[in-house]
């Protein structure tokens, strides 16, 4: 009876140690989706951009540049500030819990000396907690990590639209001093938004260190629901390469919020060539405009295998172009009229 006690007692606080079960990542209702997300990771200490795409293990540069404005022939070696948040693109997806996270990526490699609490406070900039990296992995103690140990981060992410819009969902780590206001306007997104999105009821409840789910807009664009790239989603002020390396496409929200696409000029990833990129019927290819008449603009429409998909369109300015011209064209049909009106009544006076 005596070992039975013991195993029941070694039971009872094992199970102290494991902490309360509570879903990882954000809300996220879309049971089974998967989507481009982003986190907004501020290192410690001076880095580079190679250490960062190793960090959070992005297959390739041009991701975390695209995802942060930068020219793709910015060096790897770029030094990223301490202190300097840097946009970390990643898959996300939402399990059956009705929440997301990272899908099974980054791993962390642990180093001798390393507790959970330092590498969710220390490595990853309190992006996710000791907690989170504990349930992801299965740890039933924190206290007995070892050296060379992989642990998956689970970094918080969501693919649901909000308020009928898809949108890019990203990971704000609150800093001291900041409100719910000032988060707001720095992201272009309503308080109540980013209170109801966060589940915060009162203001003044927001906590330095948090991580908000900020839902970014993105451009719209004109492909098509049958492509391999349908969900893709890119917000203001970044880029991205879609259909195998051939195609980047932008956003800008000085470009009326439409997804600007053209042709990369970077190899394929698993074509040997890209495919022809001419819209039918035309001699323009993606991302050209005829310059005469209302334009008419060639637009990326997704791909399928071994083909690019295009479509045409016409300038949003056309049609107030033609509004104008019918303005204009009224007005002259007036002043004609009232021409031919006194031109008779000096026939009419001349005869009399």
């Amino acid at each position: 009876m005596g070992g039975f006690y013991q195993l029941l007692l070694f039971l009872l606080i094992l199970g102290a140690l494991v902490p309360t079960s509570v879903p990882l990542g954000f809300t996220c209702t879309s049971k089974g989706a998967k989507c481009q997300a982003l986190v907004g990771y501020a290192p410690a200490n001076a880095t580079t951009f190679s250490v960062l795409q190793k960090r959070f293990a992005i297959k390739h540069l041009r991701s975390l540049l695209g995802a942060n404005g930068l020219p793709p022939s910015s060096p790897a070696n770029t030094t990223v500030a301490a202190g300097q948040t840097v946009r970390i693109p990643f898959n996300c997806s939402c399990g059956s819990n009705g929440t997301g996270v990272s899908y099974k990526l980054p791993q962390y490699k642990v180093r001798s000396g390393n507790s959970l609490s330092q590498i969710a406070t220390a490595v990853f900039s309190n992006l996710v907690t000791s907690t989170d990296i504990q349930l992801a992995n299965n740890i039933s103690n924190p206290d007995l990590i070892k050296a060379g140990q992989r642990l998956w981060i689970p970094l918080p992410c969501s693919c649901d639209d909000v308020a009928g819009s898809r949108v890019v969902h990203y990971g704000h780590v609150v800093a001291s001093g900041s409100s719910i206001s000032t988060i707001s306007e720095q992201f272009n997104v309503s308080q109540d938004t980013v209170m109801a999105i966060n589940g915060i009821a009162n203001a003044k409840d927001l906590k330095a260190g948090q991580v908000l789910d900020i839902p970014l807009k993105a451009c719209s664009s004109t492909i098509r629901n049958d492509s391999l790239d349908s969900s893709l989603l890119v917000p203001n002020g970044s880029y991205t390469f879609t259909a195998n390396n051939c195609v980047k496409c932008s956003c800008n929200s000085v470009n009326n919020w439409m997804l600007q696409c053209q042709p990369s000029g970077i190899r394929p990833l698993s074509w040997s060539v890209c495919p022809s990129m001419q819209c039918g019927g035309t001699q323009l290819y993606i991302g050209n405009t005829t310059s005469t008449g209302c334009n008419t603009i060639c637009t990326y429409a997704g791909y399928t295998n071994q083909t690019i998909l295009t479509t045409t369109s016409t300038d949003s300015t056309c049609a107030a172009l033609s509004d104008d011209a019918a303005k204009i064209g009224l007005q002259v049909f007036s002043w004609n009229s009232v021409l031919v009106s006194i031109l008779i009544l000096q026939i009419l006076f001349h005869f009399h």
